[in-house]
């Protein structure tokens, strides 16, 4: 049997995969629901996820698993309009004529960074087509600096500079040009009339999850299950310990997937990760109007977020009973931030009076409930070097025969985070434990 420790979207397309291959597996979630970061609230229609969530065009390994999990018609790709909040203006940023009419740019400020974003290089005059190919080659290149020589100081200090303030707050001078400029290609394609193309699941992703349970089987998925210990003394993993809430349990194992955060890892096994992760307060605020009239607005403003993201101009809300959803989110590099320590009712306080500070038209008495997420390890701080300190998929060397890992620290989630990318570590580690020659045989019939 092959234990899974984590019930995301990693583990459960490990298991998945797994099965695939003719092996027997076991998945353990900790908490009481499956999905980790894409798990859901309920609303007056369709679910909504805790942490905002799409696709890009680029995430072909979740559409295709969609597609094998029957929910391939499910996929909608839509636009999501993108605004820009500049002294108490929004500007909308999504067709050629709206980003002209930018009034903080000067003309050359709008062709060097409509450069960048077509991947060319026009610093000597002379354009340069593959420059940006390889963003390994920006590893050890401080985004801020890359950021002023291959656009202006302008573009840097009106769009990058709150971009990176608002994503990685007092560690922006450590984050590397490779990030950002994964971030400009993840987000790439677009509509030239209208704006970005996006993906979205109708029913929401935990539709998906869903799916993956069903067909993982949900016999082979324990929730409330954390896994506290795992025998490698011998050189290769042969068991791992469990806790329920009735009692603990030594389960045999024929390999380990870690489909979790590094620190679940290092509990486990003592293999330490150097990724910085930096924790995230979202919260779910339910309306009965919208706010504004775009999906994504990036806010260069001293608020308390760095970008409103209305889910209901990018899903219609008649999905969720006439309810107009909007995700307020703040990113804190320390457990000792203010919004960190405020209780749920403090941040509320603060994201609606930040609110009412860019909007003086809003009403408080719209508001229907409002849904606060935390957790302290959503997303690495992808600074200079990252590559040198992801997480082996196979810690054979590292660890011991049998073990494997998918979690976040892994090279599928460079240099952006996602949801596709839990997917393809999910399947990287599936493959490489078939690949080992590992074969269970089928449990008895009961």
């Amino acid at each position: 049997m092959i234990g899974v420790v984590g019930g995301g979207i990693a583990g459960l397309a490990a298991a998945r995969r797994l099965q695939s291959h003719g092996l027997d597996v076991q998945v353990f979630e900790a908490s009481d629901q499956v999905g980790g970061l894409a798990a859901v609230y309920e609303t007056a229609g369709d679910p909504i996820e805790k942490f905002y969530h799409h696709l890009s065009k680029s995430e072909q390994t979740i559409v295709d698993l969609a597609e094998d999990l029957g929910l391939g018609e499910d996929v909608e790709w839509r636009i999501g309009k993108n605004a820009y909040y500049v002294d108490g203006t929004v500007h909308s940023m999504d067709a050629p004529w709206e980003i002209l009419a930018f009034p903080h740019w000067s003309l050359y400020d709008k062709f060097r960074l409509g450069m960048l974003t077509l991947d060319v290089d026009v610093r000597g005059g002379v354009p340069k087509f593959d420059t940006y190919e390889r963003l390994e080659d920006f590893e050890d290149v401080s985004a801020l600096e890359f950021a002023k020589e291959h656009t202006t100081e302008n573009v840097y200090r009106t769009f990058f500079e709150p971009l990176l303030d608002a994503k990685f707050g007092e560690r922006k001078e450590d984050v590397s040009a490779a990030w950002l400029l994964g971030r400009i290609k993840f987000r790439g394609e677009r509509d030239i009339l209208k704006g970005e193309i996006l993906g979205y699941l109708d029913g929401g992703f935990g539709t998906l999850l869903d799916a993956l349970v069903e067909d993982v089987g949900r016999e082979n998925v324990t929730t409330g299950a954390r896994v506290q210990d795992l025998d490698v003394g011998g050189g290769a993993v042969e068991s791992m310990t469990v806790e329920t809430a009735d009692g603990t349990e030594d389960h045999a194992v024929d390999g380990v997937v870690v489909a979790a955060m590094p620190t679940v890892l290092e509990s486990l096994t003592g293999y330490p990760c150097d990724i910085d992760f930096q924790g995230t307060v979202c919260s779910v605020i339910s309306m009965d109007e919208s706010l504004t009239d775009t999906y994504w607005l990036n806010v260069a403003d001293e608020a308390p977020f760095g970008a409103l993201i209305e889910h209901t101009n990018f899903v219609e809300p008649e999905r969720y009973g006439g309810e107009h959803l909007l995700y307020a989110v703040s990113y804190v590099q320390s457990m000792d931030d203010p919004l960190w320590q405020a209780d749920d009712d403090g941040v509320e306080e603060t994201w609606l009076s930040g609110i009412e500070d860019l909007f003086p038209d809003f009403d408080r008495e719209s508001v229907n409930w409002i849904e606060t997420a935390r957790n302290p390890r959503t997303a690495p701080i992808y600074e200079m070097g990252y590559l040198d300190m992801v997480v082996p998929y196979d810690l054979s060397e590292e660890v011991a025969d049998g073990v494997y890992y998918a979690g976040m620290a892994s090279e599928a989630q460079y240099p952006e985070r996602s949801l596709n990318g839990g997917v393809v570590a999910g399947y990287e580690v599936a493959d490489r434990i078939a690949q080992q020659g590992t074969r269970t045989a089928p449990a008895p019939e009961q």
